[in-house]
């Protein structure tokens, strides 16, 4: 047997002592799951957590969460004028800095969700957000409640409402949303890569949509209020039409009861992607999500689908979000978790077809300027443009076309988890939303091809030799209101805050 030579023999310990440190920090940094160790806290962090199934020993994955969430808004609102404003006095400038009324709102939300595992980082989840309560009011800004005459101000001798205004109180399932999420990669079955997690959501309206009141705006002939007109209520009191200037020849067509109602009436689809790592005690994470929106066919959104018209649309809106989660403490063997999140959004919202902090006050109005229908055509008359008796009616609902924004949300929150089936979570978060323009509609539809039969007004006229000619620029949009949507007369929400608190629980089976 051949002896090994000297300087081996004195390696051999170093060797040995090198082999053992490099050894204990592969494992320091894997940190194997031990065999008494929860399977729970094989999973990345709360944002891109997938509820698994056929997963090791855990053939099975059911989350429950119920959680409540109180929401407070507050905005100013504005008004464009051309009353001389110290240096804006001369020049035709108009500003957009005349105060009207103070917004207020509040919101209890119960939030119910439901994840099953279908299998290894697949999951199917349904959510269903609940309105407890909600109401709003709008108030004197500043002074503008001893003015309201003139800051509230629809065609003369007009007021399009009156301050203060009280909305209704709305209560009832907001939506259903039905989800898909996977995880693509997975950082605790492949320590080499991050947690990447995508997901596709539908959401759909079951209860009745939102429509525009006012408790106690106005009587109907046994003399009681009619707290919610249909739009074509024209005169309020519960008959259709019965408009006494003749404009409109409707037959008395009485309503049933309306209800405020509390969903959008439309259909959503969102989707959503988000990437984290676990780096020792933090998970950095960032995505996006972004969400489209089409109207039901019993929507009140209709009421702007036709040709004349500049925005037949919904919003669409899109969410950047960045944040970490620091995870200070944590038992695997006892599956204990202490988790703190802090995250930032900014989102923007296109311009389109919206509810806004005026839709009770301004589809609830008795302002004929509001009520009054427009006709959604012209045809070729007498005159070279004349309007078409025969096209449908358009109603105002209070629905106005809503300036593009954005949105800046920042939030925190806690996580407990306190076994292998149980943890509650409590959040705050402040939104800042740009200012905006809630009611810019145009008056004119110029990417449509027209005649000058079916301009109406929108057309222009030159003098010649042999008379006077016209020439179209495009077709009237009959949901164009000019004591609302006219340059100078437009209404904007100013320094809008939302502080939202949470608290949820959630169940693990």
């Amino acid at each position: 047997m051949k002896s090994l030579p000297t300087e081996s023999v004195r390696c051999g310990p170093l060797v040995a002592l090198a082999m053992l440190l490099v050894a204990s920090n592969a494992a320091a940094r894997d940190e194997p799951r031990k065999a008494t160790e929860r399977p729970v806290f094989n999973q990345p962090g709360e944002i891109t957590s997938v509820v698994d199934a056929f997963d090791d020993d855990n053939p099975f994955d059911l989350h429950i969460t119920l959680g409540y969430q109180h929401s407070w808004r507050n905005a100013k609102i504005l008004r464009e004028t051309y009353i001389a404003q110290g240096s804006l006095s001369s020049g035709g400038i108009t500003a957009d800095t005349m105060n009207v009324a103070q917004y207020a709102g509040s919101t209890s939300r119960l939030n119910t969700r439901l994840d099953i595992g279908l299998y290894k980082d697949l999951a199917l989840y349904l959510r269903m957000p609940i309105i407890l309560h909600e109401s709003s009011k709008l108030s004197s800004l500043d002074g503008s409640g001893d003015v309201q005459g003139v800051v509230l101000a629809g065609n003369p001798g007009e007021q399009l409402f009156r301050l203060p205004f009280d909305g209704p109180s709305r209560s009832g399932i907001e939506y259903l949303a039905v989800g898909l999420d996977v995880n693509f990669m997975n950082q605790w079955r492949d320590s080499t890569k991050p947690t990447w997690l995508f997901g596709v959501e539908g959401r759909f309206s079951l209860t009745e949509q939102r429509r525009a009141c006012n408790p106690g705006g106005g009587l109907n002939q046994a003399g009681n209020q009619v707290d919610c007109a249909d739009p074509s209520d024209v005169n309020r009191n519960g008959i259709a039409g019965d408009v006494k200037d003749g404009n409109l020849d409707l037959e008395g067509v009485g309503f049933g009861k309306r209800k405020p109602g509390v969903s959008r009436g439309t259909y959503g689809l969102e989707v959503h992607t988000m990437v984290s790592r676990r780096i020792k005690y933090v998970e950095p994470y960032g995505g996006f999500r972004a969400l489209a929106e089409l109207p039901m066919s019993n929507s009140d959104f209709g009421q702007a689908d036709y040709k004349g018209s500049v925005v037949k649309h919904l919003p669409l809106e899109g969410w950047l979000t960045a944040g970490m989660m620091v995870v200070p403490w944590e038992d695997r063997e006892r599956a204990q978790r202490l988790a703190f999140d802090a995250r930032v959004e900014g989102s923007y919202r296109s311009e389109g077809l919206d509810y806004s902090e005026l839709f009770d006050a301004l589809g609830s109005s008795d302002a004929m300027s509001l009520r009054r229908p427009n006709y959604a055509a012209y045809r070729q008359g007498t005159q070279p443009s004349e309007i078409d008796t025969s096209s449908p009616r358009v109603y105002f609902t209070g629905i106005t076309d809503v300036q593009a924004h954005a949105k800046l949300r920042v939030s925190g929150s806690a996580t407990w988890q306190i076994n292998e089936y149980a943890k509650f979570q409590i959040g705050l978060a402040y939104t800042y939303i740009q200012p905006h323009f809630i009611t810019m509609d145009q008056p004119c539809n110029t990417n449509t091809n027209s005649t000058v039969g079916t301009a109406g007004p929108c057309r222009i006229a030159s003098s010649t030799e042999t008379g006077m000619h016209y020439a179209s620029t495009g077709i009237p949009n009959p949901n164009y209101r000019p004591a609302i949507n006219q340059v100078g007369r437009r209404f904007k929400v100013d320094d809008t805050n939302v502080v939202d608190l949470w608290f949820n629980g959630i169940v693990m089976f």
